[in-house]
């Protein structure tokens, strides 16, 4: 009986860790993140455990000009909890990769965020973005 309860025990710690590992591993996008002369290719994300790196939404990817003529930049902007947007810039003419983390200090981890892409057109001008894309933990 004790044998049986051991390897009860034992299976269920395996299981259990095996759920664990599987949510905090990396999830692809299905398609890119793009709207006109700026493009997030390749982006894969993950949520942090609660207690490690604040809970955060962690997310990897190239952000690439797509169109090397216009003399514009891109940017990625990411948020949790619908608080303020966070940037992280790209370069003209060029392809940077990104792996930044978004959190809010005020949970003990992060349960929802957003993501999008932009081309900055300049003060004169609006930036366009692509549609807002929302993940859930």
């Amino acid at each position: 009986m004790r044998k049986l309860a051991t390897a009860v025990v034992a299976a269920g710690l395996f299981f259990g860790g095996m759920g664990v590992a599987v949510a905090d591993s990396w999830h692809s996008l299905r398609d890119p993140l793009t709207t006109t002369g700026a493009h997030f290719e390749d982006v894969e994300y993950r949520w942090e455990p609660a207690g490690a790196k604040h809970g955060a939404f962690r997310f990897r990817g190239s952000l690439r000009d797509g169109n090397y003529s216009d003399g514009h930049n891109t940017y990625v902007e990411a948020r949790a909890h619908l608080y303020g947007w966070q940037r992280f810039n790209g370069v003209q003419r060029g392809t940077v990769q990104l792996e930044k983390i978004v959190y809010d200090g005020a949970t003990r981890y992060t349960n929802s965020a957003d993501m999008r892409v932009c081309r900055n057109r300049g003060s004169l001008r609006p930036d366009n973005c692509s549609a807002m894309r929302s993940f859930k933990r």
